[in-house]
């Protein structure tokens, strides 16, 4: 398929973006589109799978005939099966008259099922039968309906994990899944990230008369490092506040970090360890060992200095508990309290053996404080001069020498004013 054909297609729909996994769904989308095949679109929430199930439809030789979205996730249980095959007047409570179902209304035309997932296993029997055969059955009737409709589903979830579960038919699965689309979530399209907020900029421009936002190298930096969980729907959503609270039409990388949250970039420094499969990295681990290590040199600290100037009334066996307790993360409280004399007072869970004789404590917070090896935020800061310089200033590549991404790094600058 040439690139002339593609370019037609997005123009016509509205698609933006050239990413190869973009322009890989698209194709598959034109060629299955003049059959009539049952295509499963699968794709995280907002992502743009409905897009792509009016391309199928407009591009087949349905396209003349009725398209109905149905989002499965938003019907109720008990009326999934009216609203999906219609019902007969009496069939149950309610049912004053009886009414066409989906099936019947889009004959010869194309039925969108987003949230394929949702629908109950009950309405997965029925479906498969539609599919199979064109036949279904109103609720609280006894007659058999034909139907030509063409079903494309969508779902967010992996259905082969819910058929592992039971929540959803193995058969009904391999039917619907005669020609997969994979729809790619925001942050797998690289600069098609920049291209759609330039596209939202413009409209919310227009719309709400007021000059299109425009951002500085850092701020597409920031962008672009962004996790957009929420994808299409987020940014455009992103874009339309800073469209309307931003007086300053320039948007600076310092800007764009307040609309977006830190917890979800790319490439965080730390290692969070939220999820049984993530990978952890040596380097994940050095920060997270390191970082540790720091709190407790800076807890110690604070615990000498108090000592002295309390007048260094506490055994150096104190200290040693005290240090032991980070370390081991044994259970047992640390608490500091102020008497009546502003003397510091440790309560550590008390053992028959530890019996000692009250000692001075010599002064060595003079060799803490220059102990330059402790600090972290030094060779840090270091680090980050030390990469800048080799690389002539140029971020992007600084960014890749230190292993981290070049949001952190634009952050480190700020924080530590190189």
């Amino acid at each position: 398929m040439n690139e002339s054909e593609i370019l037609r297609i997005k123009q016509r729909f509205g698609i933006i973006g050239n990413s190869p996994l973009l322009n890989h769904a698209l194709e598959v989308a034109i060629q299955v589109a003049p059959t009539d095949m049952t295509v499963l679109i699968t794709g995280e929430s907002g992502s743009g799978k409905e897009s792509f199930s009016k391309i199928i439809h407009q591009l087949s030789a349905r396209k003349h005939g009725a398209f109905i979205a149905v989002n499965c996730g938003a019907i109720p249980e008990g009326t999934i099966d009216s609203e999906l095959f219609g019902h007969e007047k009496g069939s149950f409570t309610g049912a004053h008259d009886a009414r066409k179902g989906y099936f019947e209304v889009t004959n010869k035309g194309t039925i969108f099922l987003d949230e394929i997932a949702e629908l109950p296993l009950s309405t997965q029997a029925r479906l498969l039968r539609v599919l199979e055969v064109g036949e279904f059955i109103k609720v609280g009737s006894s007659k058999v309906q034909k139907t030509d409709v063409r079903v494309v589903a969508a779902t967010n979830v992996s259905l082969e994990d819910a058929v592992h579960k039971g929540k959803f038919r193995e058969d009904l699965y391999y039917r619907l899944n005669t020609v997969p689309i994979f729809v790619p979530p925001l942050r797998q399209r690289g600069s098609d990230i920049e291209l759609l907020f330039r596209k939202f900029a413009s409209d919310f421009s227009e719309k709400y008369k007021t000059k299109p936002l425009k951002l500085s190298h850092e701020a597409i930096e920031v962008l672009l490092d962004f996790d957009f969980p929420g994808n299409i729907r987020q940014l455009k959503n992103i874009v339309e506040q800073m469209s309307v609270l931003e007086l300053e039409k320039e948007i600076s990388g310092e800007v764009m970090m307040k609309y977006l949250p830190v917890s979800r970039s790319k490439h965080p420094v730390l290692y969070q360890g939220n999820t049984e499969k993530e990978s952890i990295s040596e380097r994940d681990l050095l920060y997270k060992v390191l970082f540790d290590l720091k709190r407790d040199v800076t807890d110690l600290k604070k615990l000498v200095g108090d000592i002295i100037e309390s007048g260094g009334d506490v055994h150096p066996h104190l200290i040693d508990e005290h240090k032991r307790l980070l370390s081991e993360n044994t259970i047992g409280q640390i608490k500091e309290k102020e008497d009546n004399d502003s003397s510091l007072v440790i309560d550590v869970p008390a053992r028959e053996s530890d019996t000692y004789d009250e000692e001075p404590i010599e002064d060595i917070s003079h060799e803490l404080e220059d102990d330059d090896s402790l600090s972290i935020e030094k060779k840090e800061k270091e680090l980050i001069i030390k990469a800048l310089r080799k690389n002539n200033n140029k971020r992007k590549y600084a960014a890749r020498d230190l292993g981290i991404s070049e949001r952190t790094l634009y952050r480190k600058i700020k924080q530590y004013d190189v």
